[in-house]
């Protein structure tokens, strides 16, 4: 997976709570065998409506959503958190995530950041209010920052993230590099494994 280090994105408000992996991505899709090409499907039912929040201009190729509280509840589908990467999404800020949510986007490369819940209607209101708001999310310093128009930082706030995902996130370790790291002991392991022994390949 790509590395996620720092970036700078449109921030999209999605101005609901408990949104489920159903409504994030409907299950009829669920029927690909691919991690890709979910993103035309993101929100499907709601973007079907019409006047969907997240199709208005201002908001397309948006890189950071920000949601209310117990965001991707529901079932574990993995495809939640990949349909939003593929939609071009690299963090979603709230200040709650599904357990199992949550660690499928560390696994993926989607970085989820909870903030106090004050501090996310602060965004979603900018967000609804100015459409366009850039933000910048800096996994390195672990600081999420709205530069001002005239310079500098308007409104800024740290997050607390798992030290073990931080890491995989700034190195863009999957659970396969994971395991590639240790190819070697792996490799030394196997050549002094007893004969009898069943393969494990």
């Amino acid at each position: 997976m790509e590395p996620v280090t720092r970036f700078t994105g449109v921030l999209a408000p999605l101005d609901r709570a408990n949104v489920d992996t159903d409504q994030i991505i409907p299950k009829q899709f669920l029927k690909r065998i691919e991690r890709s090409g979910y993103g035309p499907f993101l929100f499907y039912d709601w973007r079907r409506q019409g006047g969907f929040i997240l199709d208005r201009p201002a908001y397309r190729g948006a890189s950071v959503l920000v949601t209310g509280e117990n965001f991707g509840c529901g079932s574990s589908r993995e495809h939640a958190a990949w349909s939003l990467l593929d939609a071009g999404f690299r963090a979603v800020i709230a200040p709650s995530f599904a357990d199992i949510f949550k660690s499928n986007s560390f696994r993926c490369g989607l970085l989820p950041v909870e903030l106090p819940e004050p501090a996310v209607r602060q965004l979603i209101d900018l967000a609804v209010e100015e459409p366009g708001t850039e933000i910048t999310v800096d996994l390195e310093s672990i600081v999420i920052s709205v530069p001002s128009r005239g310079g500098g930082s308007a409104w800024g706030a740290t997050f607390t993230i798992d030290p073990f995902f931080r890491e995989c996130l700034l190195n863009g370790w999957d659970e396969v590099a994971l395991t590639l790291r240790q190819e070697a002991e792996v490799t030394r392991y196997e050549a002094g494994r007893p004969t009898w022994l069943p393969l494990t390949r």
